[in-house]
């Protein structure tokens, strides 16, 4: 009988994000998904609780942790993936598109240090590529749309779907991110939907759809056919895509979205300290034209 994997999810209502603590019981070996660094923009405090909840957990239940394994390089929250690797030699695994994520990044926040290649991460995956977690078995298939280094894991019967749907009544991930392309989403949820019926689906993230009372982040493939917000009724490539360019048009960017996406195409680490030794992060500012050289020093 084939291995299936213990799940301990980690709800962060600060960013809305989950984490999930899965492991092989008999073995003992797990991984962690997508674990959230605690940030305080207004003081700029950087804080671990929500790393250490899931680390204790783990001890809790005799688990040793091999993996972080990212579902992509997220814009709402910083990944606590360095720290857990730091605390108990973990690897951290990311869709081989990182590349294409730190070459466009880079360049905005003068980030000289990042490498372009990924090396600061242990393990770049490519679709189809499996990770041993003891006896349990972690798929990567590669999801694009919402950025092109999107991955979800499919892990015995569960599917962890990173950032490409969310419960069905709340929809579907947006695109507008460097990258990011609608059609290409379409057609990596119809792959996740293609997968049996009963397959469980773990979302990244809920924001408690309007008219419901609790956060929620499980549901299943028959669940997200019958019921999905955005694609119930079988709706058509070229809709979906009208739906969600109007949709993302008038999206806020995330609250996070600088210090993020900083932090994390560096595999959860923070820039190098300035020759002060104080560790900064930078703001893109967009001035208009007319008053560009009035705004600026030097």
């Amino acid at each position: 009988m084939k291995a299936e994997p213990r799940i301990r999810a980690f709800f962060d209502e600060r960013t809305n994000t989950i984490s999930y603590l899965v492991w092989d019981e008999a073995g003992g070996r797990g991984a962690i998904i997508d674990p959230v660094l605690d940030f305080i923009p207004a003081s700029g405090e950087v804080r671990t609780e929500s790393a250490n909840l899931i680390l204790a957990a783990a001890a809790e239940e005799g688990v040793t942790i091999d993996w972080v394994l990212e579902t992509h390089v997220h814009a709402d929250h910083l990944s606590a993936a360095a720290f857990i690797r730091e605390r108990t030699g973990a690897r951290v695994a990311i869709s081989e598109r990182i590349v294409e994520v730190q070459r466009f990044f880079a360049p905005l926040f003068g980030a000289s240090d990042v490498s372009g290649d990924g090396s600061e991460f242990d393990r770049l995956l490519a679709d189809g590529d499996r990770i041993a977690i003891g006896a349990l078995e972690a798929e990567a298939i590669a999801v694009p749309g919402h950025t092109p280094a999107d991955l979800a894991y499919r892990i015995g019967d569960c599917v962890f779907a990173g950032d490409s749907l969310f419960m069905p009544d709340f929809g579907t991930a947006r695109t507008d991110f460097p990258g990011g392309d609608a059609k290409q989403l379409y057609r990596s949820i119809r792959r996740l939907l293609d997968l049996p019926g009963e397959t469980r689906l773990f979302m990244c993230h809920d924001y408690k759809a309007p008219g419901r009372d609790d956060y929620a982040w499980e549901t299943t493939v028959s669940k997200q056919l019958d019921g999905n917000l955005h694609l119930a009724g079988g709706v058509s490539e070229e809709a979906f895509v009208e739906m969600r360019r109007a949709r993302d048009s008038k999206l806020p960017p995330p609250a996070l979205l600088y210090p993020a996406i900083q932090v994390n195409i560096r595999a959860g680490r923070f820039p190098p300290p300035d020759p002060d030794g104080e560790v900064r992060l930078r703001l893109p500012a967009k001035l208009p034209a007319e008053a560009a050289d009035s705004l600026t020093s030097g």
